[in-house]
């Protein structure tokens, strides 16, 4: 399985409960509350985890291996550019932006402010 996958898996997109229809966004597909569901995971963690900036705290919320390892193979999976790769801090940004808007083409629901 994908780590994309496995993100959307742990956010419960896909579950019967979560997803109506069969197409990412369409008409009448419900919701999968992701600021709800990772606000929740944050305040019921011991470290003081910031999602909405960090793809490591985003990664660790989910109980995946956020390691520099882990992430460079998110951002391969994700088609991130190759001049990004070499640089963390670049990756990193970039891979938290497009996460969040897999998310949000998927169907979840993110804050417009963070795509």
């Amino acid at each position: 399985m994908s780590l994309f996958s496995t993100i959307l898996e742990k956010l419960g997109f896909g579950s019967a409960h979560a997803a109506s229809a069969p197409a990412a966004g369409a008409a009448g597909a419900a919701l999968v509350d992701v600021t709800a569901q990772l606000d929740s995971r944050a305040a019921a963690n011991p470290e003081k985890l910031n999602w909405k900036t960090s793809i490591v705290d985003l990664m660790k919320l989910l109980g995946l291996d956020s390691s520099l390892a882990a992430r460079k193979e998110l951002a391969t999976e994700l088609g991130c550019p190759a001049d990004l790769m070499g640089d963390s801090a670049k990756m990193n940004v970039w891979l938290h932006k497009t996460v969040l808007q897999k998310l949000a083409d998927n169907g979840g629901n993110v804050p417009p402010e963070l795509l």
